[in-house]
């Protein structure tokens, strides 16, 4: 886990018009990537005042160690709700890229209360009971059914090849290479348990990048049907935080600077029902005054 940033030290630019921003922003990479992918949209992030968090799950990246046939998605979600209660964190702008759409999900079902808005960063979403190998196309399960097992019994995925990431710049193909570490197939077959409706009410954007990775395609299709959520295309690799970062600042950075919405009190909504009424108020006033002096 990487944490960068302090919206006390780096103020925003004015650019924004916001001079402190109280809404942190934890990025949750995909599946073979670790909290490293975001290397280069942070300083971006960063400079613009806000608190970055950059947690890394279990048996991936730094924690590859920690591999195992016991991970599932549910290990993932609870990754990432031990963070949000470790560091305190709350208002949260919660970003999921790819795989980790699944982890956001799981988190906004379990404590909504903490989050401001899910980002959903070119990502896969589940419905309650579906696994990951229920919505992508059957020969890339199987496909990948396959591979686990050649090359590790079936434990885990090695990491495609960057292109498939969309990645083509020789450095950051190197860079891909060196730090993808093979992601647990467990994950994979995992059915996700959701007790809401997926999003859990949270306002919630879409980010579908073109071209568009194939595993992504139900996703996206269901994305586009939920009239609550806001849907944005880009240009852009599937790692678009690693092809296309000063673009994907401009689409993310927004959400943490926006004004919160808080929801109105029982008080405020009084008043403004009164103010709403007042000709009809005062009519049953008048209505009520003349029964009582007619039965008195």
């Amino acid at each position: 886990m990487w944490k960068v940033g302090s919206a006390s030290k780096c103020p925003p630019t004015e650019e924004y018009g916001i001079q402190n921003s109280n809404s942190p922003i934890v990025l949750v990479h995909g599946a073979w990537h670790g909290a490293w992918s975001w290397q280069k949209l942070l300083p971006l992030l960063v400079q613009a005042g806000l608190e970055v968090y950059t947690p890394t799950q279990t048996g991936v990246g730094e924690k590859a160690h920690m591999l195992s046939h016991d991970i599932s998605l549910t290990t993932f979600i609870t990754d990432i709700t031990d963070f949000l209660t470790e560091h305190k964190l709350t208002n949260v702008v919660l970003v999921g890229h790819s795989f980790a759409g699944l982890s956001i999900s799981g988190v906004a079902d379990r404590m909504p209360e903490r989050i401001r808005r899910l980002v959903y960063l070119d990502a896969l979403l589940l419905q309650n009971g579906q696994s990951v190998f229920d919505i992508i196309p059957p020969e890339m399960a199987q496909a990948r059914r396959e591979l686990s097992m050649q090359t590790s019994a079936g434990l885990s995925l090695p990491a495609p090849a960057p292109n498939v990431f969309g990645v083509t710049q020789d450095d950051d193909v190197q860079w891909l290479k060196r730090l993808c570490t093979p992601h647990p197939l467990s994950t994979y077959e995992s059915k996700m348990v959701l007790s809401h409706v997926l999003g859990n009410g949270l306002p919630a954007t879409y980010i579908a990048v073109t071209p568009h990775y194939l595993a992504t395609t139900s996703s996206r299709n269901y994305a586009k049907t939920r009239t609550d959520w806001q849907y944005v295309e880009m240009q852009a690799g599937h790692d678009a935080m690693v092809t296309s970062p000063q673009a994907l600042f401009e689409l993310i950075a927004p959400m943490a600077f926006s004004p919160v919405t808080q929801p109105p009190s029982l008080e405020d909504r009084a008043l403004k029902f009164i103010e709403g009424h007042n000709r009809e108020i005062w009519v049953a006033i008048a209505v009520l005054a003349a029964l009582v002096v007619f039965f008195k």
